[in-house]
């Protein structure tokens, strides 16, 4: 991969020697902090010398859930795990010039903050970036485990310093890749979203990105966690510090089984802690966001059928469904719950957002792919922002839908959300039939 004309990238950090990929040009797995297991990360120094930065890095070690490739395919296949994963990658313009200061995204990952990386296939911003002129940055931070249950041997929160840890990196680093460090934007989807609403009131974040971008954030698993966080950590115990990561893993199953009682919150157990460094205490988290709303724009929903994803794959709903009133009770809980969790919890960031002098928006995805079981699930944006048909085309996701259909669909989103990037305003309300709706609020 490496050749006479690879692209060097000159930056704070050292040299940066990437790849080209057709209209886009990348550098991957490039290191932006070190942390030993269950300690804050500590931010990568500047290299002495150039920097390979050709191959993805590895994901941290998690549980693979079977039931996700129902509906995601086989996303995680032939990634290395390693507890030393934080890495990002860059994807820039072929075309682009240091000199160019182009608007920053920095993507988040979702996976209820225990499964995925920044920089899997169908997260491929390549489409993104060519067609928009914008630099994308994926990040790969820890998760479960190592990076989301604070005990009495390790701090809360490490998954979020790790993403504070990134978003430094960009600040200092992102100019020699033509990014604009004065014009970032954190996008998150699902437990990316979630942390990327945290990161507005996190001790440090101020400065660091501009605006967000919260796709299918589950705002209304957040509150009032700590007696289930508790219960996991008396179940998970103290880890010997020499234990192999397989031993860490096992024991965050034991964590799950220990979050069992608390009904929808053991979907997402593992999580943000409030009043645990960067975090302010519960009590005053909503003051918090109202304090940071005049300098951060936000862009926040939801799909129109969340739950459907997990109705589809879970077999305890297609049990349900199978009973004479099954589809029928399997819609309610659906809609039910995933106005409780996602659509009103979103509604109520952005009306609080815009009432203490910041600008939001409010989006709906509506997009149903035909031939797909899972309708306007979760997950349904994502091949509207990311991916190409080769890396979608093993996803169940999609159904029947021809690319050509995604692909203009997707277009016209990645239009919008460029837009805002760019200048952290969309028109009063903007509609593409079919696929979204947007409206200020």
């Amino acid at each position: 991969m490496l050749t006479p004309d690879s692209p060097h990238f000159y930056t704070p950090a050292g040299t940066i020697i990437g790849w080209r990929d057709g209209a886009v040009v990348r550098a991957s797995g490039i290191r932006y902090a070190r942390a030993a297991r269950f300690q804050p990360p500590v931010d990568e120094p500047p290299s002495a010398g150039p920097l390979l930065a050709t191959a993805p890095g590895p994901a941290c070690p998690q549980v693979v859930d079977s039931l996700l490739n129902q509906a995601l395919g086989p996303a995680l296949a032939g990634r290395t795990y390693d507890e030393d994963c934080l890495r990002l990658t860059v994807t820039t313009p072929g075309d682009g010039l240091p000199t160019e200061r182009l608007p920053v995204l920095v993507w988040v990952h979702g996976g209820s903050y225990v499964s995925g990386a920044g920089d899997l296939a169908f997260y491929d911003p390549a489409p993104l970036v060519a067609e928009q002129r914008v630099v994308v940055v994926a990040v790969t931070y820890r998760l479960g485990l190592f990076g989301f249950l604070g005990r009495a041997d390790a701090p809360a929160n490490l998954g979020l310093l790790d993403l504070l840890s990134a978003l430094r990196w960009v600040q200092r680093t992102i100019a020699g890749f033509g990014g604009d460090p004065a014009c970032v934007t954190l996008l998150g989807h699902s437990s990316g979203g979630d942390a990327a609403a945290h990161l507005l009131v996190a001790e440090g974040a101020a400065g660091l990105f501009q605006r967000v971008i919260l796709h299918s954030a589950p705002l209304g698993l957040a509150p009032n966690r700590a007696r289930m966080t508790q219960a996991m950590a008396a179940a998970v115990g103290a880890i010997p510090a020499d234990a192999p990561y397989q031993e860490v893993l096992t024991r965050e199953v034991l964590a799950w089984r220990a979050a069992r009682w608390a009904g929808l919150k053991s979907g997402m157990p593992f999580g943000t802690q409030y009043g645990a460094y960067p975090l302010p205490d519960e009590a005053a988290l909503d003051q918090a966001w109202r304090a940071a709303a005049p300098t951060v724009d936000v862009l926040i929903g939801a799909t129109a059928e969340e739950l459907r994803f997990f109705a589809v794959i879970d077999p305890k709903f297609r049990w349900l469904g199978r009973l004479p009133l099954g589809p029928a009770l399997t819609r309610r809980l659906v809609a039910a719950g995933s106005r409780r969790i996602y659509v009103d919890p979103a509604a109520a960031f952005a009306n609080r957002h815009a009432q203490a002098g910041g600008r939001a928006y409010l989006f709906t995805v509506t997009y149903r792919p035909q031939g797909s079981a899972f309708g306007a699930a979760h997950t349904i944006d994502l091949p509207l922002l990311f991916g190409t048909q080769e890396t979608w085309a093993a996803v169940p996701l999609l159904g029947d839908a021809p690319w050509e259909e995604v692909d203009r669909a997707g277009r016209q989103v990645r239009r919008l959300w460029a837009e805002f990037a760019r200048t952290g305003a969309l028109p009063a309300t903007a509609e593409i039939p079919g696929v979204l709706h947007v409206r200020r609020v």
